[in-house]
Formats: C-alpha cells, sequence, structure tokens
C-alpha cells in the first residue's frame, strides 16, 4: 500500500526496507512493530538474503521516537513489537547481512537503528546524535552498544552531550563504513547488496551468530563452543553442502554455487 510508512522493495535475493513517514521519518509504536513484522519476514524467508534499511527522503534517514506520539499517549515502554524498537535491534536469530544506507539525519532512535545493522554506508551531508538526554530520557540501545563500538571516552561524551556530529567523524570513530555524493548511496547500497547475496548465506549465518555469542564471552569459552558445534547455525555449516561445493571450487578453480543447503 503507498500510504504505509514502511515500504519495501524485492529484487532477487535482496529486500530493500524504507523508512518514509513524512516529516521527519519519526517512529512511533505503530510503525515500530510494521517494521518488526517486516524483518522478521525477512529473517524467516529463505529466497531473502541481504537487506537494506533506508529513509525516505532526502533530509532525514531518521530521528528515532515520536515524541508528538508520545504527548498523545504513546508509552515509551510501549508494545514496540518483535524485533524492539525499529524492528531490528531486539530481533532473535537474525542471521543474514543488512545495511544501512543512511540518506540524511539520524539521531537518537535512528541512530540506534543504523546500529543495528551490520554495516553503514552515508550520504556526505548526514549527521548524528544521541539527543535523549536533553528530553529527559536514555538511548538505552546506544548506552549498549556504543561503548563497544567506539573509544569509551569518546562514546561517553556523545551519550552525556548529546552533542552534534558530522558524517566524517561517524567514520574517523568507525560507525560508519563509506561516505557517498547523496546521489550515488542507494546505487552503491544495491551494489555491495548483490555482492553480499552472491557470497555463502551459511557462512554469513555462522559468522552473525559466532559475533552474538561471543560479544561477552572469553575467547577461549567461545572458540570451544564453536569448535563442539554448539552453535546451530556453525553446525548447520559444517554438515552442509555448500562447505563441501567451497572446497570443490576451491580446488577446481572455479566460482563456487551457493545454495544455503
Amino acid at each position: 500500500m503507498s500510504d504505509t510508512p514502511v515500504k519495501t522493495h524485492r529484487d532477487g535475493a535482496i529486500l530493500q526496507v524504507t523508512l518514509d513517514r513524512p516529516k521527519a521519518n519519526a517512529i512511533d509504536l505503530k510503525t515500530s512493530r510494521l517494521m518488526g513484522e517486516v524483518f522478521a519476514g525477512f529473517r524467516d524467508d529463505p529466497e531473502l538474503r541481504v537487506a537494506i534499511v533506508t529513509g525516505g527522503g532526502d533530509k532525514f534517514f531518521c530521528p528515532g521516537w515520536d515524541l508528538k506520539a508520545a504527548s498523545d499517549g504513546d508509552a515509551v515502554d510501549g508494545d514496540y513489537g518483535v524485533g524492539g524498537f525499529g524492528g531490528l535491534q531486539e530481533l532473535r536469530g537474525l542471521n543474514k547481512p543488512v545495511i544501512a544506507a543512511v540518506n540524511g539525519i539520524a539521531c537518537g532512535g535512528g541512530l540506534e537503528l543504523a546500529l543495528s545493522a551490520d554495516m553503514i554506508l552515508a550520504a556526505d551531508h548526514a549527521t548524528f546524535a544521541l539527543p535523549e538526554i536533553r528530553s529527559g530520557t536514555v538511548a538505552d540501545a546506544a548506552s549498549v552498544k556504543l561503548p563497544k563500538r567506539i573509544p569509551y571516552h569518546i562514546a561517553m561524551e556523545l551519550l552525556l552531550t548529546g552533542r552534534w556530529f558530522d558524517v566524517h567523524e561517524a567514520k574517523g570513530w568507525g560507525l560508519v563504513n563509506e561516505i557517498l555524493p547523496a546521489d550515488q548511496l542507494m546505487d552503491r547500497a544495491w551494489e555491495l547488496a548483490r555482492l553480499l547475496a552472491s557470497g555463502p548465506p551459511l557462512v554469513y549465518a555462522a559468522i552473525k551468530e559466532i559475533v552474538r555469542d561471543a560479544e561477552d564471552a572469553k575467547f577461549q569459552d567461545a572458540m570451544n563452543r564453536i569448535t563442539g558445534r554448539q552453535l546451530p547455525s556453525v553446525d548447520l555449516l559444517y554438515s552442509s553442502e555448500d562447505q563441501m561445493e567451497g572446497a570443490r571450487a576451491f580446488a577446481e578453480k572455479r566460482d563456487p554455487v551457493w545454495k544455503g543447503k
């Protein structure tokens, strides 16, 4: 439907999800639940391999929580739906790559949405902030994630001051993979998505599960779980046709044909 705030475009194994809720792409409870349904559908569809998330228009990626909706009664601790706020940051079992194409302002929960992706591409005019402190609340997901992604003191400065920073500073701290002219952003996102879609889905699943499982684990404990095939995606990979296909293709000096099984 054209009037939905969450638009999707599917091309082969790639799904583009566009948050399109004028004027600023803010997320209320209803929109968050819709996003969760879309991303859960992506997770559960065996034909889909990569997702791109972006914002409608050329000014806002997403400013986060819709404060107008909150003032009208949306509870800050209300039902955000499967996957939590924005449908991504708490979505369990998402073992497929997600690319955020940040096309403008990404602040508060919008920055947290981008942080939930595996790679972030940003237009050269994109700006970022975690301004929750100014509205008397906490950037909860960012408070968990940001100090693990960038130096602690920088993360705390951004969380405690709510100051704005531009795309070049974001890349300098490693929050952004690539900076692109605005008119090249989506072309590059699709180029990267096609590259990932051509890769081995079972390996991607294993990588994502290992990274999640090992985030707070000691190195040897994490390795023991991997080598003991205690992670479902790793166990599936090690018993798969794709595992053998990769070895055969290497020996035969040809491109592998991945079947995802």
